[in-house]
């Protein structure tokens, strides 16, 4: 159904098929599934090469011409819903609602830049504050930073993949990606859809798939303006470290915690933490990890909680009862099995799940978890959720801000005073009142601090990071 046996890469607008030496994984039965092109380091040279000279045309486009090589994605998208959803679920092992779930937020991450492309704002500027500048004013407009390097991860291959895709085009810019080796096909299929558009400049788009060992140049080559980078702290700190002048925006993992206050709905809370807790089997980096519930309501919401986590399905994500798909890989799902037994070992109480067979993990739920264990401090990245109890507010936002990570938080209180406090205290990124850290709208400004990265994506924001201020300063004569 859908799949072909094998695709290609896209260079510089083109479909190539130089090899067909990627295989990528059915992630529930192991087998593989279909082949892909890998690019060796001289097709990524050609590909920076075309971005460089495409770099000017793009930057020419005009609005409503970007604008509707954006809508020509959102209808293509729409009509090719099911084989996006179908390839999803397929590569990365996940269910297929969710799997539906992210193909319409590609389609309106799309949309939104579809938008945004007409709204690239300037701003005249009085510059006669003093009796120097009399008769002088200026004003100012964003254009292009130039040819960019993406690299996505496998989690959320089509959007995750959007966020950097849309933007760019919105924008102006010239682009050269590498999905994830694990899960390339979403942004394959992308690259078939843009080869469609005749108006995009030859080399606006390099789609490339690469062993990690071959995609140097994604961060080292000097003609490269910008370098955006999703996926794990360790990898990409260590890309910043090596990628010389250009500017670069990390969008890295989390850990992050959800505190319920003894005024919440606690129904309302006990369906959003299962949901943020267990989608995609938690491979989210904002995926609920820690939740700290007010020692009065404790006791009543773990053991409403506790048995709604046994009874998860986990199985085939082909299957629409599955909710629990398989970990992207046995390696994966093996180190956290490990946490959670070292866990156990150093004094936590196992609730539920704790199984392992395979790459399928169970949803697993623990309580009194010694803090310096890796399943609290570290990016856990599957189904498992932590709990612990706090008895004053400000304890409660302490406990948060006791992570290296600082993506997401979710809070579920109903005090108008408690979200203003969390909202000026909390050192995250972003703040959810009466819903889980899981919780995104692709229009939003979306990034972290501390180890969770630098920078926001959003498609307005990151249309941001792909731009420069150029000034213009005008004497009056």
């Amino acid at each position: 159904m859908y799949l072909k046996d094998v695709y290609p890469l896209y260079l510089n607008n083109k479909a190539v098929q130089p090899n067909t030496d990627l295989e990528v994984i059915d992630k529930f039965t192991g087998e593989v599934a279909f082949r892909t092109a890998l690019a060796t380091p001289d097709v990524i040279d050609e590909a920076i090469a075309g971005a460089v000279r495409a770099a000017e045309p793009m930057a020419r486009l005009a609005s409503f011409e970007k604008r509707d090589v954006l809508s020509h994605c959102v209808a293509r998208f729409q009509e090719r819903f099911d084989e996006l959803a179908y390839a999803l679920c397929i590569e990365a092992g996940k269910p297929i609602a969710d799997s539906e779930g992210e193909v319409t937020r590609l389609i309106d991450t799309f949309r939104i830049a579809a938008e945004e492309a007409t709204r690239n704002y300037g701003e005249v500027q009085p510059l006669d504050i003093s009796a120097r500048a009399k008769g002088y004013m200026g004003m100012w407009k964003r254009v292009p930073i130039g040819p960019c390097s993406f690299i996505s991860p496998f989690n959320f291959p089509l959007n995750l993949a959007a966020h950097k895709i849309a933007p760019a085009i919105a924008m102006g810019c010239p682009f050269v990606m590498k999905p994830a080796s694990l899960t390339p096909l979403g942004a394959i299929i992308m690259g078939e859809v843009l080869a469609e558009c005749d108006i995009l400049p030859e080399g606006a788009f390099s789609i490339l798939p690469a062993t990690r060992a071959g995609a140097d140049l994604f961060t080292t080559d000097e003609r490269l303006k910008l370098l955006s980078f999703t996926g794990s702290p360790g990898v990409g700190w260590d890309l910043k470290a090596k990628a010389g002048k250009k500017k670069v925006v990390l969008e890295l993992g989390g850990n992050a915690a959800v505190i319920i206050d003894k005024d919440a709905d606690l129904d309302h809370a006990l369906a959003r933490i299962i949901f943020g807790g267990y989608y995609q089997s938690g491979q989210s980096c904002i995926h609920v990890q820690r939740v700290i519930i007010h020692e009065d309501i404790y006791d009543n919401f773990r053991d409403m909680l506790t048995p709604k986590v046994k009874t998860l399905k986990s199985g085939d994500p082909k299957l629409r009862d599955t909710f629990i798909g398989p970990m992207i890989s046995v390696k994966e799902a093996q180190r956290l099995k490990g946490w959670i037994d070292d866990a156990v070992a150093a004094g936590a109480t196992l609730l539920a799940g704790g199984g392992c067979a395979g790459n399928m993990l169970e949803a697993t739920l623990l309580e009194n978890v010694p803090a310096e264990t890796d399943v609290v401090c570290e990016e856990a990245f599957g189904p498992v959720v932590i709990l612990s109890k706090f008895t004053e507010w400000e304890k409660a936002l302490a406990e948060v801000n006791d992570s290296k990570f600082g993506l997401q938080a979710g809070i579920f209180t109903r005090d108008i005073h408690k979200i203003l406090e969390a909202w000026d205290h909390l050192d995250v990124g972003g703040i959810v009142v009466n819903d889980v850290s899981s919780y995104r709208v692709d229009n939003m400004p979306y990034g972290g601090v501390k180890d969770s990265g630098l920078g926001r994506e959003g498609v307005r924001f990151a249309m941001e990071d792909m731009s420069e201020i150029r000034n213009l300063v005008v004497r009056r004569t």
